[in-house]
């Protein structure tokens, strides 16, 4: 840690100083936090906190340091703009740390800042909304411009920096994490990686699925062009409305072969449904979002990372609302059954989180095999 001191500002003007650690500079993001207690390694290298300043809510993180092997990101690189801790661990003590969480951010390029007030922050943006903010050495107010001039979220397609670039075969399972040996690979899904974390290819593996990942631009003809048995949509950064090219694509793909979305693949397949989307206040993100099963009754513990939601009303009869959020009652899943379509706003896969939401890769896999 370099022990400079360093300033958080948001764009209302609030200033809150804490010490640089990471890489030197400055940078710039949306403000946000995450109330997961653990797992602050996925937090770092999931895509879908591309272009964000992320606060952890929990007070002291970087005691694990970092492993690579948690990594939610191909190239076991970060995607946060920015990192917000209110301390950070001079100790890093797992068996399994590679590095620590400072080494690790000042290689990648990643500005973060300790000491942060991190409950008043956390309550400032539940208040106030998510807003931009930068971090860095400079003065407050330079900080402030800075934070001001930052693209706006809204608007912002952030699928293009994180897809793919070419189509490629997965084919890790979860290994030691999983409670069970994967299933014979029966099924062939063509997974669209609109920033895709990891752990969801793996357990598509693990549910007897020979994956093959593409990117975001691929069309409806090339991706039917690979026979697929079922097609996945995946999580990912930024507006939804945003990624019209996706839009299209799922689009053309309704009725040909049973989809299944999350988290953003969520909100692109209600677009294509004909409904809308909004931008959440100050939106959810963690480990712990509580989630009702409409047609069970169950509540499930759930991780959820997303800024924008579907809006129920604009569904109308185009599909049936599965889950709802019992915090504000927003949009958690839908199905067209006509279409063998469905897909959920949390993320079954965790990682890291419960398992409570694990079998909504098995009803995928049924619905492949009841469409052969």
């Amino acid at each position: 840690m370099s022990g400079e001191r360093a300033h958080l500002c948001l764009a209302d003007g609030t200033v809150l100083p804490g010490w640089a650690f990471g890489a030197t500079g400055s940078t710039t993001g949306e403000a946000v936090f995450t109330t997961g207690l653990t797992g602050y390694e996925e937090v770092l290298t999931d895509p879908s906190f591309r272009g964000q300043i992320v606060t952890m809510t929990t007070p002291h993180i970087g005691n694990t340091g970092v492993n690579g092997d948690d990594s939610e990101a191909g190239e076991h690189a970060p995607h946060v703009a920015g990192f917000v801790v209110r301390e950070l661990s001079p100790v890093t003590s797992s068996w399994r740390a590679r590095e620590s969480l400072d080494a690790y951010l000042a290689r990648h390029g990643v500005v973060g800042i300790t000491g942060v007030d991190t409950r008043r922050l956390t309550r400032h943006l539940r208040d106030h909304g998510a807003q931009n903010a930068a971090i860095g050495t400079d003065a407050p107010e330079a900080l402030i411009r800075r934070a001001r001039e930052a693209r706006d979220m809204s608007g912002l397609d952030l699928v293009r920096e994180v897809t793919p670039r070419e189509p490629a075969v997965f084919s890790e399972s979860r290994g030691v994490w999983a409670p069970s040996a994967p299933l014979p690979q029966t099924r062939h899904v063509v997974a669209v990686d609109y920033g895709m974390k990891r752990n969801i290819l793996r357990c598509l593996v693990d549910a007897g699925c020979k994956v093959t990942v593409v990117p975001a631009t691929t069309s409806a003809a090339e991706i039917l062009d690979l026979s697929p048995d079922g097609v996945f949509l995946s999580n990912g950064p930024g507006d939804p409305a945003a990624v019209t090219y996706a839009i299209q694509t799922i689009r053309e793909l309704l009725g040909n072969k049973p989809l299944f979305g999350i988290c953003l693949g969520h909100q692109l397949l209600a677009l294509a449904l004909g409904a809308t989307t909004y931008k959440l206040k100050f939106g959810h993100r963690g480990i712990n979002q509580p989630v009702l099963d409409l047609s069970t009754g169950k509540v499930e513990i759930t991780a959820q990372n997303h800024g924008f939601a579907v809006e129920l009303h604009s569904l109308g009869g185009k599909a049936e609302t599965t889950h709802v959020h019992l915090n504000d009652r927003t949009s958690e899943g839908l199905a067209s059954r006509s279409l063998s379509a469905f897909s959920v706003q949390y993320h079954p896969e965790a990682a890291a989180g419960p398992h409570d939401s694990l079998y909504l890769f098995e009803r995928f896999t049924r619905l492949m095999d009841e469409a052969r």
